[in-house]
């Protein structure tokens, strides 16, 4: 029997007001007054306070980026080249700041600085060869788990895979719930709900273990208590934090499942983002997390969120074949989700019939 010995985040910060530490932390780490730092900064923090913020020194660079698109292997490749082409050394660092979006895209450039080729040739387990650049994840939204994986999630040309490493974690988080202020009501569903599925999938899965669970536990705790519970906004905003970095740990010792590979397939052929496509998805999947998909609509009702409808509705036997391929590529998730013989479950006509509801 061989166990996994997967990394973890060496260093985290947590707690309001946490961000304005960033200097300090950042400090040791630069080479020398021509190896910049570069952030990575959602677009929607361009001209907001926090810009104000970010401790810029000698040729440090800002670069806004949207994430209003999933992350892609064009962009992280496009980003590399910019940064290369730009500075006559490598940077000090790369720090992202933003939602998973943000945080993926940074996790990839710190690795393609180091690793020859395109970012697509690295989509799937354990292809990267080289340590990526120092890199730091500051979250600025709650759900996801990006601050604490070992995969950066990037559409490719042909299919929507993680680079999957153990040289993928960042080597610093910095946690700031205040930093979370301000999310749209919508986001922060969408978003929480990535860590609730998370969560559902793990702690349901086949590959469940004691590590697994014990962070998975007390992440579903956590979301129970953000989700369906009358707390303040402050300690709402803890909490989530907190669920998002214990789901994000149940996940790296077991996996996902079902809703998270559907997910890739809706997001892959139209664009949906990751967490909507979770929610779309896990309201049909009542036969495999009964207990999780019921605790799920209570949510929705409390918060009056209102899915999408028709999203498939005029999709050819083409695209669905394509939807389908992709969420049938993510193999160990089915294993996690329904055990080694998943195919005689899980049948193309079954998948089928499941995406044609959403």
């Amino acid at each position: 029997m061989r166990y996994r010995n997967f990394p973890m985040v060496p260093r985290v910060v947590f707690g309001n007001g946490s961000f304005l530490q960033l200097g300090e932390i950042l400090m040791p780490k630069r080479k020398n007054s021509e190896a910049p730092f570069i952030f990575f900064i959602d677009d929607v923090f361009d001209g907001q306070p926090l810009i104000t913020e970010v401790p810029l020194l000698f040729n440090d660079q800002i670069i806004f980026i949207s994430s209003e698109e999933e992350p892609k292997t064009e962009q992280v490749d496009a980003l590399v080249a910019k940064i290369k082409e730009s500075f006559p050394v490598l940077p000090s660092g790369i720090i992202g700041i933003g939602g998973g979006t943000l945080l993926d895209l940074a996790k990839a450039v710190a690795l393609m600085l180091t690793n020859d080729g395109s970012a697509a040739a690295y989509q799937g387990w354990d292809l990267v060869k080289k340590p990526a650049i120092y890199h730091v994840g500051i979250p600025t939204i709650s759900g996801t788990g990006a601050e604490v994986s070992r995969t950066t999630v990037l559409m490719g040309p042909e299919k929507k895979l993680g680079i999957n490493s153990d040289h993928t974690p960042f080597d610093q988080v910095l946690l700031d719930p205040k930093l979370t202020q301000g999310v749209p009501k919508e986001q922060w569903f969408f978003t929480g709900m990535d860590c609730y599925i998370h969560c559902i999938e793990s702690l349901n899965g086949t590959y469940l273990n004691a590590f697994s669970q014990s962070y998975g536990e007390k992440a579903l705790e956590l979301c129970h208590e953000v989700y369906l519970k009358d707390i303040s906004k402050e300690d709402s905003r803890d909490k989530l934090m907190m669920a998002s970095w214990h789901g994000g740990m149940s996940i790296a010792y077991s996996q996902v499942g079902i809703a998270h590979a559907m997910s890739y397939g809706l997001s892959y052929l139209l664009g949906v983002k990751h967490g909507i496509g979770n929610c779309l998805v896990f309201q049909y999947l009542e036969e495999f997390y009964p207990e999780g998909v019921k605790v799920f609509k209570q949510m929705q009702e409390k918060h009056q969120i209102k899915l999408p409808t028709g999203i498939c509705a005029h999709l050819s036997e083409e695209q669905f074949d394509i939807m389908i391929n992709v969420s049938f590529g993510l193999v160990p998730l089915w294993e996690n989700a329904l055990g080694d013989n998943w195919k005689e479950i899980m049948t193309y006509d079954r998948l089928l019939q499941l995406f044609k509801k959403i």
